[in-house]
């Protein structure tokens, strides 16, 4: 995920003739592979041509989990792994650099299992079957979202798994100086504030319904302009810290705004979308029910504070994305030692 949320998921079949092999769908891959070259070379990962690397797992069959070029992506889809092979299958993980590139790979059958996030991906399939600024189908409505979301996948040949209580929206930040100086919980009171104030956001801020207009709309906030630094970047961060700017635009599982002496503010009008995050899969290569009870176990129990203490381990301590999930299943019950 590019850090923004909001720019971006039928039944049992028999094991054999499932899928086609390793090789064959090597060969499918190959057609795409010069446009994935570059998208894959910048976040490290293999072209969807070298199926045959490491795999860990059991012999009901290949599955291979997607994973985007982030590290919450990449933690979720080593936790996939794990969990997928303890239930009996050969996993592998593939990374590509973002969700135009590995869900196209998921409809094709070249990845199998990814990672998502409710709104992200509806929005993201409504703009690729209705245009670039079709009406929204997303919403803070978790039921909502899912079964519009249900309705844009599944024509694609993709399985919607359930979402859990685990989220990645957007959300804004103040120092906890700021906080305190002016009495702020939540974004209603900044509005209430009639505090002026600059935005560390991306560019697109300017104009993206959630950012700097719905602020201005839903909570009467007055911003009087945007410091493109990016989403939740420590460029971003450290602005807000030193006081060039008063609030940044990041995410719920940033792991890092203690650092910078940031706090969120409470979205209490729910200006941001339902981005729960959830398994999507192919439905023909991996829509066995063993898999969606391997996953939705994990999804019961996955929650947004563990997505903050997954991404922490990974970015603040330096831990390998498959040592942190192998722990975290492990303290969960979910892992087979």
């Amino acid at each position: 995920m590019n850090q923004d949320p909001n720019s971006q998921r039928p039944g049992h079949h028999p094991r054999s003739g499932r899928r086609p092999s390793r090789t064959a769908r090597a060969a499918l891959a190959a057609g795409a592979a010069l446009a994935l070259a570059g998208g894959l070379a910048a976040c490290g990962g293999k072209s969807l041509e070298e199926k045959g690397g490491a795999s860990s797992g059991g012999g009901k069959g290949d599955i291979v989990i997607g994973s985007a070029g982030f590290t919450e992506s990449k933690v979720l889809a080593e936790i996939y792994s794990k969990i997928i092979s303890d239930a009996g299958y050969r996993t592998t993980v593939k990374t590509l650099a973002n969700r135009e590139l590995y869900e196209p790979a998921l409809e094709k059958g070249q990845i199998d299992v990814v990672p998502e996030y409710a709104s992200t991906l509806a929005e993201f399939l409504n703009a690729k079957k209705n245009g670039p600024n079709p009406k929204p189908v997303a919403s803070s409505d978790i039921g909502k979202t899912v079964a519009a979301l249900k309705t844009l996948a599944e024509p694609r040949g993709l399985k919607v798994l359930p979402a859990g209580e685990a989220t990645d929206q957007n959300a804004f930040a103040v120092t906890k100086e700021y906080a305190a100086r002016h009495h702020l919980k939540t974004l209603s009171d900044l509005g209430r504030s009639k505090e002026k104030i600059k935005l560390a956001a991306g560019e697109e801020c300017e104009t993206r319904p959630y950012c700097k207009p719905g602020l201005e709309k839903v909570y009467g906030i007055a911003v009087t302009g945007i410091d493109p630094k990016g989403v939740g970047t420590p460029q971003a961060k450290q602005a807000v810290k030193d006081g060039t700017d008063q609030l940044v635009l990041t995410t719920t599982t940033d792991a890092t705004l203690d650092n910078f002496g940031l706090v969120l503010l409470k979205d209490d009008k729910k200006l941001q979308n339902a981005d729960n995050v959830l398994p999507v899969v192919n439905a023909k290569s991996a829509g066995d029910k063993e898999i969606e009870a391997a996953l939705g176990k994990l999804t019961d129990k996955l929650t947004t504070a563990d997505l903050i203490e997954l991404n922490r381990k990974v970015d603040a301590e330096r831990q390998k994305p498959e040592d942190v999930a192998r722990a975290y299943l492990e303290s969960k019950g979910l892992a087979k030692k």
